[in-house]
C-alpha cells in the first residue's frame, strides 16, 4: 500500500525533475558564486569572471578575502606586463568578482561551487545554507577531492541538482576538471554543468562517484610503489627520480613532486584512499613517507623533505645505470597501468577519459592506456604477472581486464 506521504513526495521530485529539465541551463549569463577564498576558491573565480560571468567569491574571514583580491590583482597585472591580456580585460575580470563575508549575497546565484576546507561536517553545514538561499533551478557543486559527493549530498532536500567538480591547482593553468555525478545527482544537472565548464576551455571528464575519482586513484602507484622500491633498496629517490624522468618522460620524478606537494597532504591523501579502498594492499602507505611527517620533514615548504632545499645542502646524485632505471621505470608503469586498467574495470571512467585525466591531470607524458598498447599488453602483463610471482602479495594482482585483453590478443584501443 502506498501511503499519502508516499505519493505526496512522488509528486514533488518529479515537479521538481520537470524544473531541471525546463531550467537548468547555465550560460555565459549565469551568476556564479564561489565558496571559499582560497587558492583554488580564487582560481575558480578568476576562470568564471574571465568568461564574462558576474562572481559572488564568499569567505568568512575578511583577511582571506583580503588576500585573495590582492593576490588576484597581482598575478593580473603579471599578465599586463607580459603582454598576455590587456589593461580593459583585467579591469573587466576584477570588476566582474565581488568579495563578499556575507553569505546571503550568494541569493540568486545560478551555479555555486564550493572550495573549502575538507571536512564533511563543515561541507555537509554550508550546503544546508546555501541550499536556502538559491533559486530550486540552481547547481550545487564541490571542488572536494577526497570525499564522496553521495555523502556530502545527503544532507540536501534536493541532491538531484548536486555533484562533483573538481579542478587542479592552479586552476585558470590546468586544463583537466572532472566532473562526478552522486548517485542521486539527475543527468540534467551533470549535463548542464559539464557543457558550461567545456565552455570555460576546460578538457573535462566523468568519474562514478568512488575514492580519489580519476586522478588521484590512478597516480597513487607513481608515488607508492617508487616508496615501496626506495624502502627495498633498489634505488635511491635521485635515482628512481632520474629514471622517471630520463627514461620515462614524467616532468618530475616522485619523490621531487612528494616534496613540491608536501608529505603531510601527500600522505594525509594516500592514507585516506588506502582506507576508503577498506585497506586494499595496492594502496598502502609508506613507513619511509610517514617517518618524514613524524619528523616534520615535509617537503620544499620546510626545506627538507627527500631532498635538502637548504643553503650549501650537497645535491643527491642519482646512479645513471640505464638498466637499473629501466627496472624502476618498468614496474612503476606497471603498477600505474595496471591501476587505470581497473579504473575502467569498475566502470569509474572510460579509456578515452582515463587516459586524458592523466595527460592533463598530473602532465603525463601519454596516456597511460594508449602507453600500454604502444608497449604491448603481453609485456605489461607479464611484468605484473612477475611481480606478483615474486612478491606473492595482493598488491601486485593484475587487473582481470589487463587479463582479458592478453588473454584474446587484444589493445585497450580496439582489437589487433
Amino acid at each position: 500500500m502506498v501511503l499519502m506521504a508516499d505519493c505526496l513526495f512522488l509528486i514533488q521530485n518529479s515537479e521538481y525533475s520537470n524544473q531541471i529539465n525546463q531550467f537548468m541551463n547555465l550560460d555565459k549569463h549565469s551568476t556564479v558564486a564561489v565558496i571559499g577564498a582560497g587558492t583554488m576558491g580564487t582560481g575558480i573565480a578568476q576562470i568564471a569572471s574571465t568568461f564574462g560571468h558576474h562572481v559572488y567569491l564568499f569567505d568568512i574571514s575578511t583577511e582571506q578575502l583580503k588576500q585573495s583580491e590582492e593576490g588576484l590583482v597581482k598575478i593580473l597585472n603579471r599578465q599586463v606586463e607580459k603582454e598576455r591580456m590587456t589593461q580593459d580585460e583585467v579591469d573587466g575580470i576584477l570588476s566582474r568578482i565581488t568579495f563578499t563575508n556575507n553569505l546571503d549575497s550568494i541569493e540568486g546565484s545560478n551555479l555555486v561551487i564550493e572550495a573549502i576546507v575538507e571536512n564533511l561536517d563543515i561541507k555537509q553545514g554550508t550546503f544546508q545554507k546555501i541550499e536556502k538561499l538559491v533559486d530550486e533551478n540552481a547547481i550545487l557543486a564541490s571542488n572536494t577531492s577526497s570525499l564522496s559527493i553521495a555523502s556530502i549530498s545527503s544532507s540536501l532536500n534536493h541532491p538531484e541538482r548536486f555533484l562533483g567538480i573538481h579542478f587542479f591547482n592552479p586552476a585558470p593553468l590546468m586544463k583537466l576538471v572532472e566532473i562526478i555525478p552522486g548517485i542521486s545527482t539527475s543527468p540534467e544537472s551533470t549535463k548542464s554543468a559539464r557543457s558550461l565548464i567545456d565552455a570555460w576551455g576546460k578538457t573535462t571528464v566523468q568519474a562514478k562517484d568512488t575514492p580519489g575519482f580519476i586522478v588521484n586513484r590512478v597516480a597513487r602507484p607513481f608515488y607508492g610503489e617508487a616508496l615501496r622500491i626506495y624502502e627495498e633498496g633498489v634505488a635511491d629517490h635521485a635515482t628512481i627520480d632520474w629514471a622517471m624522468k630520463e627514461l620515462g618522460g614524467f616532468k618530475m620524478g616522485p619523490f621531487e613532486l612528494m616534496d613540491l606537494i608536501g608529505h603531510d597532504v601527500n600522505y594525509k591523501v594516500t592514507e585516506s584512499v588506502f582506507k576508503e579502498f577498506y585497506y586494499d594492499p595496492r594502496f598502502k602507505p609508506s613507513f619511509a613517507q610517514k617517518r618524514l611527517v613524524e619528523a616534520g620533514r615535509l617537503g620544499r615548504k620546510t626545506g627538507v623533505g627527500f631532498y635538502d632545499y637548504r643553503e650549501d645542502a650537497q645535491k643527491s646524485e642519482p646512479n645513471k645505470d640505464r638498466k637499473l632505471g629501466e627496472n624502476v621505470l618498468n614496474r612503476i608503469l606497471a603498477m600505474l597501468i595496471n591501476e587505470a586498467a581497473d579504473a575502467v574495470f569498475m566502470n569509474v571512467a572510460s579509456v578515452e577519459d582515463v587516459d586524458l585525466a592523466m595527460t592533463n591531470g598530473v602532465n603525463y607524458p601519454r596516456g597511460l592506456l594508449k602507453w600500454a598498447d604502444e608497449i604491448g599488453i603481453e609485456t605489461v602483463y607479464h611484468w605484473m604477472n612477475t611481480l606478483q610471482v615474486e612478491y606473492r602479495e595482493d598488491r601486485y594482482r593484475p587487473n582481470p581486464l589487463l587479463k582479458r585483453k592478453y588473454k584474446n590478443e587484444e589493445t585497450f584501443y580496439g582489437n589487433i
